[in-house]
């Protein structure tokens, strides 16, 4: 990279770091959820679960295992709650949020499937829009000799391209300029398994919104050499700059030959001044359509072949050329504004991509990123949230599952509904509340109200939105537990046993309030 680049200076851009619960947070929460009406969403879902282990498609998998809900609805319901939390506070002047999904031919009518078999979540379906991507020719050897499909000897190999290819698709299906006639001004970009991303948009929009960034790409504190890109601004020998992700194994050699002899290290801090990108965008849709218009969406190619051995003469299998969404800033002109939101990684980043195999071999301290690992980052992010709302939540306990040592929580889980912001949640939770860790809790409703509740067991609270329910008291029952289960027992569903975990249903309290008006659960 450094070669053809030419860069004599490499340093840290400007951007926001953003600490959970403080008034800056809440600020920016707020400002980008009124925001929000004025946004649409991109999700790039063209994986399938492979590499995890899991035959489907990845937005189908459980997120967690506690309500079994998937991402696919995660991401839907999250979607809906910032919908109406924006047009309660736009008083009535409202708008439906668009959310567009890139598909490919491996995921594209398995995801139709799953919106229409589950009522779209909840989202009307006129507010989804599915963009296929195509395929690319793949590539033999080194002199790039068109590789033959190994079932069929008379027909090209192809793969997917890369997630680079969003851009050209939106451009190109008109999807861009109808959000644009529609007065829309931002388009947020996420990926498909990250369970915690949107506890992190709100704000994240809010600081697009308040620094007018063109670009905002999220971003959580990076290790050194952690294997995560990092956002940096690169300046040329020509003048020319710009800020654009460095992928971790070409950032150090390019920190040395820039005159930093010790190439990618931590600063003071314990963490690299260079922010771990997590390939989530948020894009200022004006300028985002005339760059497209002189682009057309297309994005630097490049290839990654993987080889045999160390000569470099032969690939393991064949490779292609692909494109990535984050190199959309590499076009851009130096005026425009591009900059950067970090926030924990407790409280923004668990992604879901790695098999139990292959994250039991990850060296101890470094994150997991496997089902195991995100489901238990989502109690934790809540156990957290809970705690800084006031409540008592006690400390996890480290179990292994599947050969990974891991840090279980209560099992906390809300609809998004319940609570998408802190300042939500923390008006929601009053007296004194306390949560052992053995503990299991599950808000459905909207309007639920913890008031001195002493939680030491399974609680499951489902109300229709017009019911307000204060539940509060002394909750004591067995339960839910975690049992482990062996990753290669093949009587236990895919989706559980990757986790290593299933959860046994001992005994719970559980109520449901079908009808509106005001409740009190005080066991």
């Amino acid at each position: 990279m450094a070669s053809h680049l030419l860069v004599i200076i490499l340093q840290v851009p400007t951007g926001e770091v953003l600490k959970f619960g403080d008034d800056t947070f809440i600020n920016y929460e707020q400002a980008g959820v009124k925001e929000a009406k004025n946004a649409a969403f991109v999700l790039v879902a063209g994986g399938l679960g492979e590499r995890l282990g899991y035959n489907g498609i990845k937005v189908a998998l459980p997120a967690e295992t506690t309500t079994g809900t998937c991402f696919l609805q995660n991401y839907i319901e999250c979607i809906l709650a910032l919908q109406e939390s924006s047009c309660r506070l736009a008083e009535g002047k409202c708008q439906e949020i668009p959310f567009a999904i890139m598909t490919s031919d491996d995921t594209h009518s398995r995801t139709q499937e799953l919106l229409e078999s589950n009522s779209y979540f909840g989202m009307k379906p006129t507010q989804v829009k599915l963009l296929k991507q195509e395929k690319v020719a793949c590539l033999d050897d080194n002199d790039a000799r068109l590789a033959m499909d190994p079932k069929n000897k008379y027909r090209i190999q192809t793969k997917p391209h890369g997630h680079g290819d969003v851009h050209a698709l939106l451009y190109s299906s008109g999807l861009l300029k109808e959000w644009h006639d529609a007065g829309l001004k931002w388009v947020l970009f996420f990926q498909d398994t990250n369970g915690l991303l949107f506890k992190a948009i709100p704000a994240s929009l809010g600081v697009s919104a308040t620094k007018q960034y063109h670009v905002n790409s999220l971003a959580v504190p990076r290790k050194a050499k952690e294997a995560i890109g990092g956002i940096t601004r690169l300046t040329h020998a020509d003048g020319r700059s710009m800020v654009i992700n460095v992928e971790y194994n070409q950032l150090d050699p390019l920190l040395r030959a820039t005159g930093f002899p010790d190439g990618d290290v931590n600063c003071e801090t314990g963490y690299s001044p260079f922010p771990g990108n997590i390939n989530q965008l948020i894009l200022e849709l004006g300028p985002y359509m005339e760059e497209l218009k002189k682009t057309g969406g297309a994005i630097k190619e490049f290839v990654n072949p993987k080889y045999k051995d160390a000569s470099k003469t032969s690939f393991k299998s064949s490779t292609r050329l692909e494109c990535m969404m984050q190199d959309y800033p590499k076009t851009l002109p130096p005026s425009a504004k591009v900059g950067f939101t970090v926030m924990d990684t407790w409280l923004a980043y668990a992604p879901v991509k790695n098999n139990p195999e292959d994250a039991a071999k990850v060296p101890k301290g470094n994150p997991y990123h496997s089902a195991t690992s995100g489901e238990m980052a989502i109690y934790c992010a809540n156990s957290l949230i809970l705690r800084k709302a006031g409540a008592q939540v006690d400390d996890p306990v480290q179990e292994v599952f599947n050969g990974q040592e891991v840090e279980v929580w209560p099992r906390l889980t809300w609809k998004p509904k319940w609570g998408l912001t802190f300042s939500e949640i923390k008006n929601k939770v009053s007296g004194s509340c306390s949560v052992s860790q053995k503990s299991t809790m599950v808000i459905k409703g909207r309007n639920v109200v913890l008031e001195d509740l002493s939680l030491n067991g399974a609680l499951i609270i489902d109300s229709v939105d017009d019911a307000e329910v204060r539940v509060g008291g002394k909750v004591q029952n067995k339960g839910w537990t975690l049992e482990p289960v062996d990753h290669k027992d093949t009587s236990v569903p895919e989706e559980i046993r990757i986790r290593g975990f299933k959860i046994n249903k001992l005994e719970q309290l559980e109520r449901s309030y079908s009808e509106p008006g005001k409740f009190s659960l005080k066991p």
